[in-house]
């Protein structure tokens, strides 16, 4: 049986795989493909889903420059429903004949957008809604068979609707959380213009993917890196289901970790019940390291060394393939994508280097969301404890130490991140409500007072963030007195520390991580 589904054209936009993720979030499949999609390959995909809608993504250039994504025009009259987001909106408009020109002044962030006419996608909203813009360009002007629904101080076609086809375009993000009645909007598309019912689910998907990674890697041997978080530990998982004792867990201690993690990765690899291999190559990475600053280079020369040690590790076992849990979020931020501008290279995508001398690099999460990967680690009977983990990025403390990184500073962020995990940790309530949260040696150094005599030491950032999927994220309302007492303990244990701060900038505009 064939599931309902949304096409996201993706314009290389940083919140297309977010616009996916919320129509799946409604139980509808979403298939991320590229804007220049035919659509004849548009027809071929309906023999596998029944594509109720179009959504066409924003992206960071503007329709007129050079080398800008496009599609096919002859979908927009092919009678299936098309809601354009941003760069969408105005790429739509401009095919229909309506203006699009650069903006006087470019709206970044919050916004308020004035509903003329709410019906359609904006049935249900108010006079004035809250929303979040991103955008240089606007679509001034419309034809006569094209209604202008909603304007802003800045912009006189914020959003519109075709009079004779299932046709709109809104200029503001609905996808992100920052827009107050996004779902809303999402909502009235997915289900009041496109019909489409909710058939999908996440975890039904599991034999797919381990049918798979089975065909792709036939008869032949495997490893994998397990990292520890729960990304790489469903990834083994799958292909422990997918080739049995043909895989083995490969764990690079890179000297970057946090603290005593080598001994729990051990025991986790234990209770996956693949065979595990170790490799201590921290001198190797903190040698390759020396005299780095720029976060790019950091995550491409670790990327580089992790594969050197990956190839080296399989050669003993004849491994002809590397599993990776890559997820989506990794995969869009590392600009992977046609037309996508880069936000920072993960090292498991963008900071691989091109001479991978596996036979393939198979990624059975790389479709996926972060909470839809715990749902199938729950699936496979994985302890709460292990699924629910505290998210680490792949290059580990290196990119949470600004600037050059050494054995000092290591140590030093170490501890500062166990005592920020220790105290957080401690209000259950709080822990449970953050996404992530970690602390950060910037590269200041500050003066202080320490036993009445002058200090200068490091300024220790910390970061708590809430979140769903990590594409978006809000600060945390950390409690006075739990920022107090990390305060308190971070300068106090930590000769080295005498400055803290909080970070109170939400995603967008900042990354989650610092580099």
């Amino acid at each position: 049986m064939k599931v309902d589904a949304i096409l996201v054209f993706n314009f290389g936009g940083q919140y297309c795989h977010l616009i996916g993720r919320r129509v799946r979030d409604n139980g509808i499949y979403s298939e991320i493909v590229q804007s220049d999609i035919s659509l004849e390959e548009v027809i071929e995909l309906g023999k596998k889903y029944n594509i109720k809608g179009i959504i066409l993504s924003g992206g960071p250039l503007s329709i007129y420059e050079k080398g800008a994504p496009t599609m096919d025009k002859r979908i927009i009259h092919s009678g299936v429903p098309i809601l354009g987001i941003c760069y969408g909106h105005q790429i739509l408009a401009s095919y229909l004949d309506g203006k699009v020109v650069k903006s006087e002044k470019k709206e970044y962030g919050p916004s308020y957008v004035h509903i003329d006419k709410a019906v359609g996608v904006l049935k249900g909203l108010a006079e004035k809604e809250e929303v979040w813009m991103s955008h240089g360009d606007i679509v001034l002007s419309v034809p006569k068979e094209i209604e202008t629904l909603a304007t802003t101080d800045n912009c006189p076609v914020a959003a519109f609707m075709h009079t004779a086809q299932p046709l709109y375009g809104v200029q503001w993000h609905p996808e992100v959380i920052h827009t107050k009645n996004g779902e809303k909007l999402l909502k009235n598309f997915i289900f009041g213009v496109c019909k489409a019912e909710s058939t999908w689910d996440a975890e039904e998907s599991v034999t797919r993917y381990i049918e798979e990674t089975r065909r792709i890697i036939g008869d032949d041997n495997a490893i994998i890196g397990l990292s520890g978080g729960v990304d790489s530990s469903t990834a083994a998982a799958i292909a422990a289901k997918a080739i049995g004792d043909r895989l083995t867990a490969v764990f690079v201690d890179t000297g970057l970790m946090r603290k005593r993690e080598p001994e729990k990765i051990k025991r986790m690899a234990e209770k996956l019940r693949v065979k595990f291999v170790s490799v201590d190559a921290s001198e190797t990475f903190l040698r390759e390291l020396k005299g780095v600053t720029d976060p790019e280079e950091k995550r491409k020369i670790i990327g580089r060394v992790f594969i050197r040690v990956f190839e080296e590790a399989s050669k003993g076992i004849d491994a002809k393939y590397l599993i990776q849990g890559t997820i989506y979020p990794d995969r869009i931020e590392s600009g992977e994508s046609k037309g996508a501008s880069l936000i920072k290279s993960h090292h498991n995508v963008g900071g691989l280097p091109k001479d991978v001398k596996f036979k393939g690099i198979v990624e059975p999460l790389k479709d996926l969301y972060k909470d839809e990967v715990r749902k199938l680690a729950l699936r496979f009977g994985m302890p709460e404890d292990m699924v629910y983990r505290q998210p680490f990025p792949g290059p580990g403390l290196a990119v949470r130490i600004i600037g050059e990184v050494d054995k000092e500073k290591l140590e030093i962020l170490r501890k500062a991140e166990s005592i920020v995990s220790e105290e957080i940790e401690k209000d259950a309530k709080l822990r449970d409500s953050l996404w992530q949260y970690f602390a950060v040696l910037t590269g200041i150094k500050s003066i202080g007072v320490k036993g009445d005599g002058r200090a200068y030491g490091y300024v220790i950032a910390i970061r708590a963030v809430e979140s769903k999927d990590a594409m978006t994220a809000n600060f945390t309302r950390m409690p006075y007195g739990v920022l107090e007492t990390m305060s308190t303990r971070l300068t106090s244990e930590i000769p080295e520390v005498v400055r803290v701060v909080y970070d109170i900038t939400d995603k967008p505009p900042s990354t989650i991580e610092w580099e």
